[in-house]
This record gives C-alpha cells, sequence and structure tokens, in this order.
C-alpha cells in the first residue's frame, strides 16, 4: 500500500501555534521531510522537535530547497524532492513534509505536493497558522476592517503597483530587496508600518515604523502596512 504525503504548516515559529492536527500528523508519520540539507539546521525542524521531540527518532528526508529564482535549478531541485519523497511513499510510508507558517502561501513545499499528486501518489495539505495572522497579533493589531481589501505580497518583486492597492498590504519574503522595499514605505504618505522579524522564535525583533526597519532584517522578516484612519 503507497504512503501518503502530508505537507504540514508548523505556524511561523512559536512552538505553540502548532494545531493540534499537526501534531497529530506528525506524530503519526513513519518519517518526517524537511526544506534543507541537515535537518538540525532547518527552522521548521528546530521548531517543530520543541512541540513534537519524539521526531527526533523518527526517519528524516532531508529536502536540499535552494534559494534561487534560477528555473532551470528549481526545476531540478524540485524534481528530485519529489522523486526522494516518492520513493517513501512507493515503500509504503506516510511522510509529514514540515513547512512554515502555512502551506498554501509561498510555500516550496506546494512544488513538490503538485509534483507528488501528478505522480499518482496521494498528498493532502494541513494548514497552519499563517505569519501574517501571527504578526499582526503579535504587535496588538488587526489586519482589517469592515469592508477594507486585504493584499499579500511577495515583496522580492517588483512592489510598486502593490503598494498604491487600497487596504492593507502584507509584505512577505523581502529578503535581498529590503532596502529598496523601506525607500519605497518612506515615500507613502497616511501609513502606519510594522514588520517582526523571526516572529515567535527566540530571535524575535519588532519595528513599529518604516523608519526603524533595518536594511539588512533577516529572511523570516514580514511588513504590516496599513492605512491610517
Amino acid at each position: 500500500m503507497q504512503g501518503i504525503l502530508y505537507g504540514v504548516g508548523i505556524g511561523p515559529g512559536d512552538p505553540e501555534l502548532l494545531t493540534l492536527k499537526a501534531v497529530r500528523i506528525i506524530r503519526e508519520a513513519d518519517c518526517i521531510a524537511v526544506p534543507g540539507i541537515r535537518k538540525e539546521e532547518t527552522v521548521a525542524w528546530q521548531i517543530t522537535v520543541q512541540a513534537v521531540p519524539e521526531i527526533a527518532g523518527k526517519e528524516c528526508l532531508e529536502i536540499h530547497m535552494p534559494m534561487t529564482k534560477d528555473k532551470t535549478a528549481l526545476k531540478e531541485s524540485h524534481d528530485a524532492a519529489a522523486g526522494k519523497v516518492a520513493a517513501a511513499l512507493e515503500a509504503g510510508k506516510n511522510v509529514a513534509f514540515l513547512t512554515l507558517g502555512d502551506p498554501g502561501v509561498y510555500s516550496t513545499y506546494l512544488y513538490v505536493h503538485k509534483r507528488i499528486l501528478a505522480m499518482g501518489y496521494p498528498a493532502e495539505i494541513i494548514n497552519g497558522i499563517p505569519s501574517f495572522c501571527a504578526v499582526a497579533a503579535r504587535m496588538n493589531i488587526g489586519l482589517v476592517e469592515k469592508a477594507e481589501p486585504l493584499h499579500v505580497i511577495p515583496a522580492s518583486y517588483q512592489i510598486e503597483d502593490a503598494l498604491k492597492l487600497p487596504g492593507t498590504k502584507v509584505l512577505m519574503k523581502a529578503g535581498k530587496k529590503m532596502r529598496d522595499v523601506k525607500k519605497r514605505l518612506l515615500e507613502m504618505d497616511h501609513t502606519e508600518t510594522v514588520m517582526i522579524e523571526n516572529c515567535g522564535m527566540p530571535e524575535e525583533k519588532q519595528y513599529r515604523s518604516a523608519e526603524e526597519i533595518p536594511e539588512t532584517a533577516g529572511y523570516y522578516s514580514l511588513i504590516i502596512v496599513k492605512e491610517k484612519k
């Protein structure tokens, strides 16, 4: 019998934000998959092992997911990842692939998920708490009210037009573009900006204005831009 692949959202960083369902699926899985070369060095593993310490004794598939926009390199890595997972599923093992936040929001897991389904294996998504919901809660603010729209934007791409949209803007994955993102935010009028770096993790840092945002902020930084009331 073939195994099942579960893409498990483990939340944004605080081990207490894993859902009960995520914990159950992880505990019941025959093996764990993590996006990294060494499990102990992956953020997903470091968070999950605090909530589900028994995963330390489980078989682990270490999946290399390079940070690149090179389409050829990405395709090769995603194909290799799917092949590695498929081998475990063919052996009848259920695999829990740990992914930060929610698997449906800019997650590299989705590339594996779609390939596994196309190969004829079963796969399910176990939703997790999205990072932008956690950041809003940590900053003690709401995201949207009444008829306000919410826009979730990948900030490592062109964002000029997106920042002109009405309502609340969530800027994710700014990465090396943080200097450009900060410059554009400082040019905006009638907005309030907050950011958290490493939300829910021991090294969490909070910034309550665009001026405070460091140009060298890390990969796990999320910005919320709200219109002033």
